[in-house]
């Protein structure tokens, strides 16, 4: 397949355009730098501006959207503004393209993070669970939205809600690590909250198996079928890097330091793939140790 991808220079979508590539597909990206987009990511055939965007669709059998601003940071109105934004009206400007062209792509796959659910305790989610009320949840329904309107001119639309994404050089990871290394790493707040983690490998993995199954759409759980809570979390990297993992991290502190951003990390889901594994999608990594442990070294 023609595959355009959005968000293709960023963490996650580096490795989506590497595996799809490796699968024999032909990808092509929207970046406002094309030139270096082809640079940082030689995966891809070619790179258009979002200004050219109905030129990129041109012939292309699926679009892959991953585009969107880092909800990591503190959440002032600017930033929660641009949040929301890039995800929703980046999604209907995406739609809207999509729509008026005469020959469309067969499948749109879209980002979505399990941000839908919102804080939801011990409580076991799947994706037929309601979504919640915060901030983050408000976004990924209106998000959701945007993209489910292309299914209304004959699109399959698959909407992925992500979890914490682990892997090399971003994500998590990245702000975890160096306090780790340093031996002061710990539990967040009570630490019993859950987190939902997926290895970067198993979200590009998904995305293929979505491209590739014509009878999957709708909303798709990308979560390791073992989500920890996150003081075990904690115990198990400060393990693999043989590092002590003891110091809390009070949830008072992390709301005076990042403001209502500690709210994403001091709430819990419990997010299980359910469609994934019915539709019998193979994880590469189920469990967290061996996904930390694939991930990094102790030094």
């Amino acid at each position: 397949m023609k595959i355009l991808i959005t968000g293709a220079t960023g963490f996650l979508g580096r490795r989506v355009c590497e595996v799809l590539s490796q699968a024999g597909h032909t990808i092509v990206a929207l970046s406002r730098d094309p030139t270096k987009a082809k640079q940082r990511v030689p995966a891809l055939t070619e790179a258009f501006r979002w200004e050219a965007l109905a030129e990129a669709l041109k012939s292309c059998d699926a679009v892959v959207h991953l585009a969107g601003e880092t909800v990591a940071g503190r959440w002032t109105d600017e930033k929660k503004k641009a949040i929301r934004d890039s995800r929703v009206l980046g999604t209907r400007n995406l739609v809207e393209s999509l729509t008026k062209l005469d020959s469309r792509p067969k499948v749109l796959i879209s980002a979505s993070a399990i941000g839908y659910y919102g804080d939801r305790g011990e409580e076991t989610l799947t994706e037929d669970s309601p979504p919640g009320s915060d901030f983050l949840a408000q976004v990924c329904q209106a998000w959701e939205s945007e993209a489910a309107r292309a299914e209304n001119f004959g699109i399959r639309v698959v909407r992925l809600r992500i979890g914490l994404v682990l892997g090399p050089g971003g994500g998590a990871l990245q702000a975890l690590m160096p306090i780790f290394k340093l031996g002061l790493g710990g539990p967040l707040g009570s630490g019993r909250q859950f987190w939902s983690w997926v290895h970067r490998d198993d979200v590009a993995g998904a995305i293929l198996f979505a491209l590739e199954r014509d009878d999957l759409r709708g909303p798709i759980n990308v979560t390791a079928p073992q989500p920890v809570r996150q003081r075990e979390f904690a115990q198990i990297l400060g393990h693999v890097l043989r590092r002590p993992a003891i110091l809390p991290a009070p949830a008072f502190a992390l709301k005076l330091i990042l403001g209502e951003f500690a709210s994403e990390l001091l709430s819990s889901k419990k997010v299980l793939p359910q469609r994934l594994q019915q539709q019998g999608y193979q994880f590469r990594f189920a469990e967290l140790e061996p996904a930390l442990r694939a991930l990094v070294a102790p030094s």
